[in-house]
């Protein structure tokens, strides 16, 4: 692009926040006593300290390596990216740290801090890091351009800034290279769109890319100006994509609770972009957006947080709110965006904190109705169940493994929060490939709340395809209700004839009641695995378990089981974050029926 023809050019896109209001949202920051926070993180940064993907506040020096992993300490070679080989599972390289790092998302909470100060060294970090990033990243020649997803949230993160720091934009050099470059990532975006037979999350953020950078430059005079193009493609192919990957109850395809968290950001934020911009997608497709909202709202636990069914990545789109210090299992400022978005006081009730919608409406409205109460839930084509009664919440998993990339072997696991305490937890994700044992131990059938027969998996997978599993369960539910669930997976059917049924009942006040029938299990082991939030203190009985919390106790009693042991285990709440939790192992022989009763202590 010639660089002649951005000298003399503004975008005239409409943008969520407008830098001539900026008393305004100092004000509301200062209310919400967040002002100091975003300082902090702003002053780290500038110190070039950041907190990625489980790596504590790391240093990485004057000289930021954006092509390493400085968790373990590799860096891969600039060359062609096409030939960059990144993944080794005979080395703890993970690609995740730099293409996390180059994602840019730490300038939000860099521009935040420029408007609450007016410190001109906020402003000059944002543009030293671009043009160091340009200068270490030659187009196409680095690790930082092998999936045009990260090439994407990269230029969006990019426009945000500009919206940030758009009071100091002269037109000198920096920002006619920055909006060059952002024009480069979307003629890179659209020429390496990351579609196939099946479809993901990494093409939808893709197709979010182009729109955002094509609404950027959609008044660009300029007679090879591809943005309408870009445009029509993506609004296109995401109205087809939300009727593929989304099914009808509103639950992502790819049998991820954050997953799905991470799609629905991408789609709602671009929706809302789009819509100050003249642009409006379907009735459908919005009416299925709202579902996705709805499935955040209801498995949300009563402590804010999802639950962890599949892989979680710790993805994010945009940080307006949250960056180096979120609980990334915390996904309610989507609701409060979601609140605003389509006017609905119930999202509003649960959206927790208000930071992500302020910088998208400015004008929030409180809710006039907050007698909003959650309830039991189904979304049968996701495969995930609530039941919630006075202060039980327990979700199951139960159905299709979507397109398996990003699906564990966990049929008929559960999560269970009292009273907004964790019990009983998935234990999570951890890492990708950056410990293929560890990816394959946490997606395995034992890091679940459910049963194993022999030293079988419910569904097989090969240990070096790490994001590929069979669909050996093909799960269903028999009966739910709001205090009742039945279900049933066939994954050991073929191999040795066993069924697994679960039935869970919370009809009674203050007890849990969980059957698990082994149809077929006459000479087969079984084991049933309960891991414990960590923190939760244990007392073993005989045939019991007693656990507590900082704030409630409950107790376990089993029957028909041969053997009960405690066992220390991992627990990851999010990608790279680790720490000891214990775990329960049930162990019986030769046994049909076997039952776990749960008491709430009043």
């Amino acid at each position: 692009m010639d660089k002649l023809m951005l000298e003399n050019w503004d975008s005239n896109m409409q943008f969520f926040f407008d830098n001539t209001n900026r008393n305004y949202y100092i004000k509301k920051l200062n209310e919400l006593s967040q002002t100091k926070e975003i300082i902090m993180q702003a002053d780290k940064i500038c110190n070039h300290t950041f907190n990625l993907l489980g790596s504590g506040d790391t240093n990485l020096g004057e000289d930021i390596k954006w092509n390493q992993d400085f968790k373990s300490g590799f860096t891969w070679e600039n060359k062609y990216y096409k030939k960059i080989k990144i993944i080794d599972l005979t080395n703890n390289a993970d690609p995740k740290i730099p293409w996390e790092l180059s994602r840019f998302q730490h300038i939000p909470i860099l521009g935040q801090a420029y408007w609450i100060t007016k410190d001109e060294n906020y402003a000059k970090e944002f543009k030293k890091e671009i043009y160091d990033w340009i200068n270490k990243n030659p187009m196409l020649m680095s690790i930082n351009w092998i999936y045009a997803m990260d090439v994407a949230i990269r230029a969006c993160n990019w426009i945000v800034g500009i919206y940030y720091f758009k009071n100091i934009k002269n037109k000198d050099s920096f920002w006619v290279e920055l909006e060059k470059w952002l024009y480069m990532h979307g003629d890179f975006i659209f020429k390496n769109l990351e579609r196939g037979q099946i479809n993901n999350n990494h093409y939808l953020s893709d197709l979010v890319g182009l729109v955002w950078i094509g609404l950027y430059f959609k008044n660009l005079n300029y007679k090879k100006n591809r943005t309408d193009d870009w445009l029509k493609c993506a609004i296109s192919q995401l109205e087809i994509e939300m009727e593929k990957q989304v099914y009808g109850d509103g639950y992502n395809y790819e049998a991820s609770t954050a997953y799905h968290c991470l799609v629905t950001e991408l789609l709602l934020y671009t929706s809302i972009l789009c819509n100050y911009n003249g642009i409006f997608f379907s009735d459908k497709y919005i009416k299925k957006l709202e579902k996705m909202c709805e499935v955040i709202m209801n498995i949300t636990k009563p402590n804010g947080l999802i639950p962890l069914i599949g892989d979680m990545d710790s993805g994010r789109f945009i940080m307006f709110t949250g960056y180096g210090r979120s609980e990334m299992r915390d996904f309610r400022y989507l609701l409060g965006v979601a609140g605003e978005y389509f006017d609905r006081d119930d999202f509003r009730c649960y959206s927790g904190n208000n930071l992500a919608s302020l910088w998208m409406f400015q004008n929030i409205k409180k809710p006039k109705d907050k007698s909003y109460r959650l309830n039991s839930i189904s979304y049968p084509f996701g495969g995930i169940y609530t039941l919630r009664k006075d202060n039980i919440y327990i979700i199951i998993r139960c159905g299709l493994l979507g397109i398996g990339n990003h699906a564990h072997n966990d049929q008929l696991s559960i999560e269970l929060n009292i009273a907004g305490e964790d019990f009983i937890v998935d234990s999570g994700t951890y890492s990708y490939t950056g410990d293929y044992k560890m990816r394959n131990l946490f997606k395995s059938t034992i890091s679940h709340n459910t049963l194993k027969v022999d030293n079988l998996e419910q569904n097989d997978f090969n240990e070096k395809k790490l994001f590929s599993i069979k669909n050996q369960t093909n799960a269903k539910t028999l009966i739910f209700d709001r205090n009742y669930f039945l279900g049933e997976h066939y994954g050991y059917k073929r191999k040795v004839g066993v069924i697994h049924k679960r039935e869970i009942d919370i009809r009674k006040s203050n007890e849990i009641s969980i059957l698990d029938y082994i149809i077929n299990g006459k000479d087969h082991s079984s084991y049933i695995y309960f891991h414990f939030a960590p923190g939760i203190n244990i007392t073993k009985g005989k045939g019991s378990v007693v656990l507590k919390s900082n704030k409630k106790e409950i107790k376990m009693y089993f029957d028909s089981f041969d053997d009960l042991e405690i066992i220390s285990t991992k627990f990851s709440s999010a990608y790279g974050c680790i720490e000891n939790n214990n775990s329960l192992v049930l162990t019986a022989k030769n046994k049909s029926i076997l039952q776990t009763k749960i008491y709430i202590t009043p």
